[in-house]
């Protein structure tokens, strides 16, 4: 019951870490953890680079910040993404995915019904939305006390070959061993995205990681111990950003939905 209480207590971190450095014993068990993920064949195509060190943590939120902005002005990331936006609590209540589009950033609020057009675009950089954004997401980074590289061994992960499957599979299960053993250590965990929307970007992270040819940066996190009172929060059993199990289980055939288990279990 004290796995399904952390399951049910994973969230994303998307505010401020406290600075306190990530003690080595809790670093060492967050890697351990995801040793004992399984892998096709005992392959373990994981690799980690952890990064403490203040001056790359501040060169890598740079970077991030500076992709924040760039897919944010030439509408990269809106075109890329809109799938996933909610505009309505009566969308996101039908739905029960994506994000519901008052919990993004505040400055984008006021152009909700423009967003996605040329005209909402050149609002928004008329009144520098990217460049603001940009900033915060660059200083989130920057504020972070652990960045954590994630790497594929690139003789496992071949593209067009099942062993890619195999390979991203198996990091999948490695990381949320670590996502859900940040949640009993009272750390906060979040994936930093945008330098990848950036090619040339990503390149620019891991040559400063100094990733060999023969692995592949798949993702970099940052960590950090959460405020005290952020560390258990309440759950939120009825939250509107899941799907209910008749969405997407099915019994005997995929033409038969998953009837009568969409109230939720007990807590533990």
């Amino acid at each position: 019951m004290q796995l399904l209480d952390a399951i049910r207590r994973r969230r994303t971190t998307n505010g401020h870490l406290m600075p306190d450095p990530v003690s080595e014993e809790h670093q060492r068990l967050l890697i351990e953890v995801a040793s004992r993920a399984p892998s096709q064949l005992n392959s373990q195509p994981w690799r980690f680079v952890i990064i403490e060190e203040p001056e790359t943590i501040r060169t890598i939120a740079r970077i991030s910040g500076e992709s924040m902005k760039t897919t944010m002005s030439n509408g990269t990331f809106f075109e890329r993404y809109k799938p996933y936006f909610r505009f309505s609590a009566e969308e996101m209540e039908r739905r029960r995915d994506g994000m519901l589009f008052d919990k993004l950033p505040a400055p984008l609020r006021p152009f909700t019904n423009q967003v996605y057009t040329p005209r909402g675009q050149m609002l928004m950089n008329a009144l520098r939305v990217p460049s603001t954004l940009g900033a915060e997401n660059e200083k989130l980074v920057a504020g972070s006390p652990l960045l954590l590289g994630v790497m594929l061994d690139r003789s496992e992960n071949r593209p067009g070959e099942l062993s890619s499957f195999y390979s991203t599979f198996s990091l999948g299960a490695a990381i949320e061993n670590i996502w859900l053993t940040t949640v009993e250590l009272g750390m906060g965990i979040q994936f930093v995205s945008f330098p990848m929307e950036v090619p040339d970007n990503w390149r620019r992270i891991e040559r400063l990681l100094e990733v060999p040819a023969d692995l592949e940066l798949m993702a970099v996190y940052r960590l950090g111990y959460l405020p005290p009172e952020q560390r258990r929060p309440a759950i939120d059993w009825s939250s509107h950003q899941r799907k209910l199990p008749s969405q997407f289980v099915f019994r005997g055939t995929c033409a038969t939905p998953q009837e009568g288990w969409d109230d939720p279990l007990p807590a533990p």
